[in-house]
Order: C-alpha cells, then structure tokens, then sequence
C-alpha cells in the first residue's frame, strides 16, 4: 500500500513540475531580489498551461483591486434582474468618499446611470463610485458570490462589521495573486456570471486610465485587461494579456513597502514595470517593441 501512496505523491510532484516554467521562475526571483518589503507573484501561460509562482497563495491587501470583486456582484444581481445596467442612480453628499475622484465633484441629487458609476469605479477607479456600488450591492453579496464561485481567501473587508479585524489588517479587501488572475481567467473565458456579462466587464477592463506602470511595458496596440491597487505600504496589478503567442495573466502584489512615497520612482511600481516588461519579452521574445522615448512626461497620470 504504502508503495501506491509514493506512486500518487511521486506522479503529483511530476505533474506540479510540469506545470512550472521554472526558467521564468528563475528570472523573477532574481529580479525581485532585494525588494524591501514582501511580494507575491502569480503567472500563467494561458496557451499551454504553464506557471510562475512566487508566494502566490500568501494573503496580501487588495486595495484597489477588490473593484473587480464588487463589478462581479453587481453583474450578478443584473443577471437575475435585481437591478439595470442603465437604471438612473441619484447621487447623495453622504456617499462622498474623500479624495479627488469625478463622481466626489457631483452635487446632491445629480443623477447619473449605473453603467457609468460602474465604468468610473474600474475605468478611473473612483472610489466613491465602488463604495457607492458597494453599498447598493451589499458586501455580504459580494462575499457570498466569491464563496460560491470557489474563491478561498478573496474577499470584501470595509463595510463589513464581521471583518473588521481582517480590514484593520488588509484595508478594503484581501486576496492572493493566485486567486486575482484566476478571476481574470474567469472573466477572459466567459465564466463570471455569464459570457454576456464577462464580456461586459472585460470592456470595462480594457479601457483602465492607471497605464504608466504595467502598462507602460506593453505595446499600447495590444489589448490588456487590468486593475491597479495602491496605498501606502502596498502597490500591486493584475494584467490579463492577448499577446500574440497567446494570452497571459499575471498578478503582482506587494505589502509591508519600505518606500511608500508617492512618486514616479517608487521601488513597488518599478518593481511592477520590471516584472511587466520581463513578462512581455519573455512570452515575445521577438517582439522590438520598447516605450518610446520621451513617453514618460506623458506617463504623469494623477
């Protein structure tokens, strides 16, 4: 008996190994070597199958990121006719989330449709729009769309009084860089919700205003799903990427950040362009692409 169970953990470990691109292991170990702070990436190859990992399954904050969480909800009660994609929304001071965002400029009892709430909260990231949608979706919805859907760890925390103690530890939401590109994958295959709905939301993804680190190391003419997190002591992205070899997902996420300023040479976003552009290359290795010189006085977004 004993020779069988060595025969199934032996088969399992090959399988794992076969899986893993531990070239491009390699190359992303070494280039986050050194980091100051603690990082976590998850890569597929979407064609064939193959891995990168590098703390992948480690809880890190979401930050930003958990959107694509909350845009799963809503399109989940949109589904089920809970709610309108173009309802007309009327827009209250009390759901001001401070900060610079366009919806925060509104005045009490503008109306606005929902579609565009939605495409501020992903496009711009707007914050008082995600919070709004938040609230009118309900964070235990989110949570519960997320369980049944087969995410372990991922999950909504602001707002939610049972997971105040894991909010005041990870901020708005929690994840793994595992679990964010498999959402992605969902999304690209046509599996979040419905192929409709996916489709609706992989447009959304697609027009994401945050471009000056991913981004930036993709040709501009090659079309990407993604959303950006950033607060203070944590920067991370996931980029879904219709590359011409093929398709591929990435996640990178950053916590307990040493540098958490915020400039244009923070060690976190360049670590995330580092990464991005070894990614690009590695996956086109005949690709002469590079970022046009001079683009970076273009690249100020704020």
């Amino acid at each position: 008996m004993r020779y069988i169970f060595l025969s199934i953990f032996l088969l399992s470990a090959l399988a794992t190994f076969a899986q893993t691109d531990t070239k491009l292991t390699a190359q992303l170990k070494a280039a986050t070597k050194g980091f100051n702070g603690d990082v976590g990436i998850y890569v597929q190859d979407l064609k064939i199958g193959k891995t990168a990992v590098i703390n992948a399954d480690t809880l890190f904050p979401t930050a930003s990121m958990i959107k694509v969480s909350i845009l799963s909800g809503l399109m989940d009660k949109i589904e089920k006719g809970e709610m309108q994609y173009n309802q007309k929304l009327v827009y209250r001071d009390s759901l001001l989330y401070a900060g610079e965002d366009i919806l925060g400029s509104f005045k009490d009892k503008d109306t606005i449709q929902l579609s565009k709430v939605a495409l501020l909260m992903i496009t711009m990231s707007d914050n008082t729009a995600s919070v709004w949608l938040q609230k009118l979706v309900g964070g235990e919805y989110i949570n519960n769309w997320l369980d049944a859907n087969g995410f372990k760890v991922m999950r909504v925390n602001s707002r939610i009084p049972a997971r105040r103690p894991i909010w005041e530890k990870y901020g708005w939401g929690v994840t793994t860089p595992r679990e964010m590109c498999r959402l992605f994958t969902m999304i690209r295959q046509g599996k979040v919700v419905s192929p409709a709905a996916s489709e609706r939301m992989s447009r959304m993804l697609n027009r994401i205003f945050w471009d000056e680190t991913s981004l930036s190391q993709i040709p501009p003419y090659v079309q990407t799903m993604s959303k950006q997190g950033a607060v203070d002591a944590s920067r991370s992205e996931t980029v879904l990427v219709n590359a011409p070899h093929g398709d591929y997902v990435f996640s990178i996420i950053t916590k307990n950040n040493k540098d958490q300023r915020w400039t244009k040479d923070n060690e976190a976003d360049i670590l995330i362009k580092k990464v991005s552009a070894l990614l690009w290359h590695y996956y086109e290795p005949g690709s002469k692409w590079q970022p046009a010189a001079g683009v970076d006085k273009y690249m100020l977004n704020e």
